[in-house]
């Protein structure tokens, strides 16, 4: 697929679209697939990067895969589940971070599992010790090779107790795929609860698994011998809406978000508001628009749900360019991930950058030498550039900024946009933008 855009910005975005299931969660709820016994159905499945991603791991292990992208259903069945090729598995998962979490469902299925190096989007550390360390509390044996890491579990897998230093997703997410199965209890505490997690969550529910979730993150599972299929619609995609309501801020636009919903987005809807935006919930979804008049700036702190999740906090400084005054943005959740404001100050934004924990609490990133504050002065115009797209999420806001700045911007690398956005170009000429894909 071409992988440059040329933007004609500086025209308010207006029209309506459409948002189907979470790219944090469909993947997941795909490799849950393993674990059952039978076929598994999902739902509301969007058509991006991930899901063939996952789709083709899957085949690689021997699940049928049938996917109807025009309904959004995906069939899974992985009645003849076997070990895959390293060579192959290397080669199809790419930057991917996703094989990481096959491994528990793959040692509970086969006995063995594989994980190539592992990729991702460049905005931090996001280390796999907190996986391996969990995965060898359960039982299993890590074997470090020059490819990847060999893993096998000789006396099966077991629940045991764990404690994250930090609530993480993923960690929470290899524990719960590994620990559905495992013989006795796993207790869990710090967990991440995410929206994402909790469907995962129902998803196992659904299998047959017994999982708790105590109010001070704290989850325990009961393993049990056998899981069966699922049939669930996933939940719509929170980053994805929050995005568009961003777009629609920044280009004083108008936007129908068909397929947002409100429980899942109410800390990004209080934030909006104190921005200067206005939003009204719909039965099906939620219009985000700019009233008019002057934008707000504000002090936003992100962090582990239920705060403002650091997924939003890119798109939305590109809309506090245009706000009035100094607004300060402290990011607790990846240490790296303002490196995507190098081209925002390229095009005329007034962004600086700093070590310490600027506008709230102090976090695990004051002591270690990482740019994770940043304070933005506006109202700046923002003006047409080149620009290369560095991340999933910073790329999606380098394309709201050409969107608002007046002139031709060319971005480069908007392929990485295709991992999480489903039909993003059709849904920009469904809003009215001036574009073309080359």
């Amino acid at each position: 697929m071409n992988d440059l855009l040329t933007v004609n910005g500086g025209t308010p975005l207006n029209g309506t679209i459409t948002v189907r299931g979470a790219k944090n969660f469909v993947s997941k709820a795909m490799v849950a697939s393993l674990l059952g016994e039978g076929p598994s159905e999902l739902r509301n499945v969007p058509l991006i990067r991930d899901v063939e991603i996952v789709s083709g791991l899957l085949e690689l292990h021997g699940v049928h895969v049938d996917y109807d992208a025009a309904a959004g259903v995906l069939r899974l069945d992985p009645s003849n589940v076997e070990s895959a090729h390293v060579a192959d598995i290397d080669a199809h998962a790419g930057s991917s971070r996703i094989p990481i979490l096959f491994c528990g469902p793959l040692l509970h299925r086969l006995g063995e599992a594989f994980i190539p190096d592992l990729g991702g989007c460049r905005i931090g550390d996001r280390p796999i010790n907190y996986h391996l360390d969990i995965l060898r509390q359960f039982g299993a044996v890590v074997d470090k090779r020059a490819q990847g890491i060999h893993l096998t579990a000789p006396n099966g897998l077991r629940g045991t107790k764990i404690s994250l230093p930090y609530p993480s997703v993923g960690a929470t997410e290899q524990l719960l795929l590994t620990a559905v199965r495992a013989e006795g209890i796993t207790e869990l505490s710090n967990a991440a609860i995410e929206p994402e997690i909790m469907d995962l969550i129902n998803v196992l529910q659904k299998m047959g698994a017994i999982i708790s979730v105590d109010t001070d993150r704290v989850i325990r599972i009961e393993g049990v011998e056998k899981l069966r299929g699922f049939r669930h619609t996933a939940l719509g995609d929170r980053i994805e809406a929050a995005s568009w309501a961003s777009a629609a801020l920044a280009t004083g636009g108008d936007i129908v978000v068909k397929g947002a919903t409100q429980p899942e987005m109410t800390a990004f809807l209080n934030t909006f508001r104190k921005v200067g935006g206005e939003f009204e919930v719909e039965d099906d979804g939620i219009r985000f628009y700019h009233p008019g008049g002057e934008l707000r700036s504000i002090v936003l702190e992100t962090d582990v749900h239920p705060g403002f999740m650091t997924d939003w906090q890119q798109p939305l400084v590109v809309a506090l360019t245009q706000a009035s005054g100094l607004s300060i943005v402290h990011e607790t959740v990846y240490e790296n991930r303002f490196g995507f404001t190098d081209a925002l100050r390229g095009m005329g934004a007034n962004i600086q950058v700093y070590k310490e924990c600027l506008g709230g609490r102090p976090c695990r990133f004051g002591q270690r030498n990482f740019y994770h504050s940043a304070v933005i002065s506006g109202a700046t115009p923002l003006e047409a550039a080149e620009i290369e797209v560095p991340d999933l999420r910073g790329g999606f806001s380098h394309l709201i900024a050409a969107l608002a700045a007046k002139g031709t911007s060319k971005v480069r690398g908007i392929g990485l946009i295709d991992r999480g956005y489903e039909s993003f170009t059709d849904k920009l000429a469904a809003l009215g933008a001036d574009f073309s894909r080359d």
